[in-house]
């Protein structure tokens, strides 16, 4: 049904990879999603993911800042208590996390600056990537225009990259920091998830910003495209929301394994939002960015 639709969006539509480290010293992958609106390195994805960028740049200064305090305590047997108080100065915890970096794939030979314009009310951003010398991604995306087809009901798909299977990062003990590396697996899979138009997502002035669909959008898939299967564009993953389905179990028996046993349950519905395409298109307008649509 969408693979013709799948192999068209997958040319603009592309991950954004992140690393992070916490004061426990474990490290875990994170993904994104961003898709292209013109042959000019302009993108968008949502605002939770380009405040997350955003705030590497400080998370890293401060962390840099700590070691320098470290470095300078005495080497004697009050250290320990002179870094748990640094480390309380800092606000650092076992879970906080102390470093943070991201990578762009499959979309620049290089990068030498990126502008962020966030929307003020919804969650939707525009990245403005500057200094690269050649494209990678290919083509751009193409947003309905006549959105009288946008109804309760209507098949539309999703693409992102939810699961980040990617391991080319590491721990330098050296520098304690973490890095990326040249070997491993540098790629993550493409994820595409289907579903229908269920209802529509107003805000406090009965303007409707998103799009709510029968299945949730996966974490990872955040700033992916809603398409159909033209591959036209019809929204953006957003955030998914849990309607708890009030069939709740409390010690119910049940027979697993010829043995019985009693569950407790507590069911929900996970059902995605994705920013309508009217706001996205309306933001690109306001800020003056060329886009298509058919």
């Amino acid at each position: 049904m969408f693979v013709e639709a799948i192999e068209s969006v997958i040319q603009f539509t592309k991950p954004l990879h992140t690393i992070s480290r916490n004061c426990a010293g474990q490290i875990s992958p994170g993904s994104a999603t961003f898709f292209f609106v013109n042959e000019f390195g302009v993108a968008v994805t949502c605002k939770h993911v380009s405040q997350l960028l955003k705030q590497a740049y400080s998370i890293n200064e401060q962390y840099e800042n700590f070691r320098n305090e470290l470095k300078k305590l005495p080497n004697d047997n009050k250290k320990r208590a002179a870094t748990i108080g640094l480390e309380t100065k800092y606000g650092y915890k076992k879970e906080t996390i102390i470093q943070l970096k991201y990578t762009i794939l499959n979309s620049f030979d290089k990068v030498s600056e990126i502008t962020f314009h966030e929307h003020p009310t919804i969650d939707l951003a525009i990245i403005e990537f500057k200094g690269f010398g050649q494209k990678i991604y290919q083509s751009h995306a193409t947003f309905v225009k006549d959105d009288t087809q946008i109804k309760q009901g209507k098949y539309l798909c999703r693409l992102g990259f939810p699961f980040p299977e990617f391991n080319n990062f590491k721990y330098n003990e050296h520098t304690d920091d973490i890095e990326w590396t040249e070997t491993g697996n540098q790629n993550s899979p493409q994820f595409p998830i289907d579903g229908i138009i269920t209802r529509f997502v107003a805000d406090q002035n009965s303007e409707i910003n998103c799009i709510e669909m029968s299945t949730p959008g996966l974490r990872g898939q955040s700033g992916g495209p809603l398409f159909d299967t033209n591959g036209l564009v019809y929204g953006m993953q957003s955030v998914t929301s849990h309607l708890h389905l009030g069939f709740d179990l409390h010690e119910h028996e049940v027979v697993n394994n010829g043995q019985k046993k009693k569950v407790n349950n507590s069911p929900f519905l996970h059902v995605g939002h994705c920013i309508h395409v009217n706001k996205i298109k309306d933001f690109l307008k306001q800020m003056g960015i060329k886009y298509y649509e058919a």
